[in-house]
């Protein structure tokens, strides 16, 4: 008795039924369509608008008046206080995403370990995700004041002289970058904590057996196995960097003298103070042109030196 092998049968229908079938809409569109809609309307949409209009010279109502061309990007880069704001927000990101990223590692690397209490220092560590940009001014407003403020009165019990730590343009910069620095720890610390959470406690046990310190684990295991993280926490602390606001707004307005004031904070002047809308949109192209080769830079040069497990 032989077996013979059929090949399967398809549904069978009609010709107008398959020519009905092809032209039905698929299901995963159906799904899409809704975050397809929303991305469109306010993500891709305001983007070309803002490309577009970029170009003109416009009313304060933001009408488009003439076509100007490259004429707002001329303008901008032989304005003197949008330069000083480039420069500026370059000097902020440098002091701030390095420090961030390194000190969310070390306490990470220090509330690691389980031990008893450990938990409380976690919570710690990781509070400033629950504090807004607004609640945190205040409280470092308070801090700053140059009479009342904490860190001064300090000061003077070392018989010192008050600084104006948001009012002298030597110091604001770095009082605005000590305030960031402490607001983003929290998310930092707690990305890198669940990578390190994620390492296999052999590759512990390996160091332990060559007689590897603590520092040799950390430069030979720790910082290879959460490069991942690593160079996450590195494109989002960047990126958050070029694109603060909230702190500059409620502490110093940009002053003084200008010795704060990054490019969101000048294009927000342009934009909702003086009424440039056509500058204000080359603002943004540029401030997303650096952003985005800065990023694609960042990633060039650190692909190599992420390891994934």
């Amino acid at each position: 008795m032989t077996l013979e092998k059929t090949a399967p049968t398809m549904p069978q229908g009609t010709e107008e039924e398959v020519v009905e079938a092809k032209k039905r809409l698929p299901v995963w569109v159906i799904y899409l369509l809704p975050s397809m809609l929303i991305f469109i309307l306010f993500t891709i949409y305001p983007f070309v608008k803002t490309v577009i209009t970029s170009f003109f010279a416009t009313s304060t109502t933001g009408s488009l008046t003439q076509f100007v061309g490259l004429q707002n990007y001329i303008d901008l880069f032989t304005n003197g206080n949008y330069l000083q704001s480039l420069g500026t927000t370059f000097l902020y990101t440098i002091l701030t995403v390095p420090l961030t990223v390194i000190i969310s590692l070390l306490l990470a690397v220090l509330s690691a370990e389980d031990r008893p209490g450990m938990g409380v220092f976690r919570t710690i560590f990781s509070s400033t995700m629950g504090i807004s940009v607004a609640a945190g001014s205040v409280f470092w407003n308070l801090l700053f004041h140059p009479t009342a403020g904490l860190l001064n009165q300090v000061i003077r019990w070392f018989g010192g002289q008050p600084i104006g730590w948001l009012t002298d343009t030597h110091y604001a910069i770095f009082a605005i970058s000590a305030v960031s620095i402490w607001m983003n720890i929290g998310f930092s610390y707690l990305v890198l904590m669940g990578g390190l959470k994620n390492i296999d406690d052999s590759h512990y046990e390996s160091v332990e057996i060559v007689g590897g310190g603590f520092f040799y684990r950390l430069r030979k295991v720790t910082i290879p196995l959460i490069s991942p993280s690593l160079f996450f926490v590195c494109t989002i602390s960047l990126i958050n960097a070029f694109q603060s606001f909230g702190l500059i707004d409620m502490l110093t307005s940009g002053g003084p003298n200008n010795s704060t004031n990054l490019m969101v904070y000048q294009l927000y002047q342009d934009a909702f103070v003086n009424f440039r809308i056509g500058s204000a949109s080359a603002q943004g192209i540029i401030l997303f042109v650096l952003i985005f080769l800065i990023s694609q830079l960042q990633t060039k040069l650190t692909e190599r030196l992420v390891t994934y497990q």
